[in-house]
């Protein structure tokens, strides 16, 4: 189980190895500047020059790109111990927009903190390449269940990723969790109207494999669900033995 006091990105790191105290002194030093964001903020918007990465402490986010039509894509969700704006490294402006889907708390530092990291700790920085590389995969599975698959698999494939990357953050085995997000996140998740969301959960409930309560989903039977979109849970784990000495 997670050490709640312990800093978010340490308690995520910690489920895929032991880390040393240096590495957890490390972590600690990000956790300086704390900011708390009410629901429907944005964090940063699209093409805004940041040189800032943030931690997510608490709550839930989305990263978000326009589209001509006026309509947005979400590219992906942000959960506690997730680095956000990361896709802004590369270029000093943001890529996408970062809002936040319930309260949330972020802390911030600046992306020379990251570097220096990476410099002083190898083997934490070779483990925040390899989760990365993991999410991207994780991205991709998302891209191709939503341009070669049914409504059905592509709500389904979401959930089960949110329930999985839930996961790894609560350190529990359970498959029933909270979603704040509405029927129009969904849809602009999955390339999907905010109709047929509606349709496609009351689809996946008589199945008997999901079941709602609100803002609760319960998945019944992982197992089943995931055999019938082909899912497979790119976060649980990651491999470490490649990743160079930790220091002391």
């Amino acid at each position: 189980m997670n050490d709640r006091s312990a800093n978010p990105l340490e308690n995520r790191l910690g489920q895929y190895l032991d880390l040393t105290y240096s590495e957890r002194d490390a972590l600690r030093m990000l956790e300086r500047h704390e900011r708390v964001y009410p629901a429907g903020t944005a964090v940063i918007r699209e093409g805004e020059p940041t040189s800032d990465v943030h931690l997510v402490r608490s709550g839930w986010l989305h990263g978000s790109t326009s589209l001509r039509d006026g309509g947005r894509q979400i590219l992906r969700f942000y959960f506690v111990g997730d680095l956000t704006t990361t896709f802004s490294i590369a270029w000093g402006m943001s890529a996408a927009t970062l809002t936040a889907v319930s309260e949330c708390s972020l802390y911030h530092f600046p992306r020379e903190a990251l570097g220096r990291l990476f410099a002083s700790q190898p083997r934490l920085g070779a483990l925040l390449y390899g989760v990365a590389a993991s999410e991207h995969v994780a991205m991709a599975d998302r891209l191709t269940s939503v341009g070669r698959t049914d409504g059905m698999t592509r709500i389904a494939t979401l959930l089960l990723d949110i329930r999985s990357r839930l996961r790894i953050i609560d350190g529990v085995e359970g498959a029933t969790f909270e979603l704040p997000l509405t029927q129009q996140d969904l849809g602009d998740a999955v390339g999907l109207t905010k109709a047929h969301v509606n349709r496609t959960l009351k689809a996946l409930e008589n199945t008997g494999l999901v079941e709602r309560d609100g803002k609760v989903i319960r998945i019944t039977d992982v197992e089943r669900l995931g055999k019938m979109v082909d899912f497979r849970d790119r976060h649980s784990h990651v491999a470490i033995d490649w990743l160079p000495e930790g220091g002391k």
